[in-house]
């Protein structure tokens, strides 16, 4: 479909920076029926990567989605459960679809497909791209209905391609430069609750959430601040302003 990858494509080519083409091709691929996208530049974990490591890596640059569903239930249920998309990532795959990797077919990932269509996705498309010294820049698009044309697939597949490659062209965002970090709210909040003494259980009560839960935010925290433990999280977090 050439006149569908063009329309791709211009908003990419034409954008003044990587992130309003991000934006503007997010803007141009409803058109194709895509109800979810994410876009993220980022630098990969060291070790063996695994769902978490994944997820806190960061570098969100774009997202359109369902309110609310991010950080619900069935979202952490995806990233932190059941999440089938390390593998490709793993083995430096540059496109593919979320069901090469989680058939809807395979009772194994029943639920994970349930709590995918609370996000309004059927199915979804990977792209990604690998830079100098560790970088990745890497694209999820998806759609409310499970049977994407393969033509839009092939559009989207090849202008995501051109728009990764830009995403790598830019620095890395600051929560993967050193010195700098971009907590979430609850990450913050945990943090804070650390630099108050609080334990991880007093955390938990606090924030109303599971003492695993509580852990997470604050181990998340400290990897992204680049501490080596929770005292020097909380020095570098002051030190920062944030």
């Amino acid at each position: 479909m050439p006149g569908a990858m063009m329309s791709l494509i211009e908003p990419v080519v034409a954008a003044r920076d990587a992130a309003r083409a991000a934006r503007d091709f997010s803007s141009a691929a409803t058109q194709f029926g895509v109800s979810y996208f994410q876009a993220r530049h980022y630098r990969r974990p060291p070790g063996q990567l695994t769902a978490a490591r994944h997820w806190a890596a960061g570098g969100l640059v774009e997202r359109r989605c369902v309110a609310g569903w991010i950080g619900g239930t069935s979202h952490r249920y995806i990233c932190f459960d059941v999440n089938p998309l390390v593998e490709p990532i793993a083995r430096g795959m540059t496109r593919y679809r979320f069901s090469d990797f989680a058939p809807r077919r395979d009772r194994r990932f029943g639920d994970y497909w349930d709590a995918m269509s609370e996000g309004r996705i059927g199915d979804a498309l990977g792209v990604t791209a690998y830079g100098y010294d560790g970088a990745v820049a890497s694209l999820h698009i998806g759609f409310a209905d499970p049977e994407i044309d393969s033509g839009i697939a092939e559009a989207l597949h090849s202008a995501g391609t051109i728009l990764a490659e830009r995403l790598l062209r830019e620095p890395l965002g600051p929560d993967n430069a050193a010195g700098g970090a971009a907590l979430s709210a609850r990450e913050r909040d945990a943090i804070g609750f650390v630099a108050e003494g609080k334990t991880d259980w007093e955390i938990a009560t606090i924030m109303g959430v599971a003492e695993t839960t509580a852990r997470f935010h604050v181990d998340n925290a400290r990897r992204k601040l680049g501490a080596v433990n929770r005292a020097h999280a909380v020095a570098r977090l002051m030190a920062l302003g944030l």
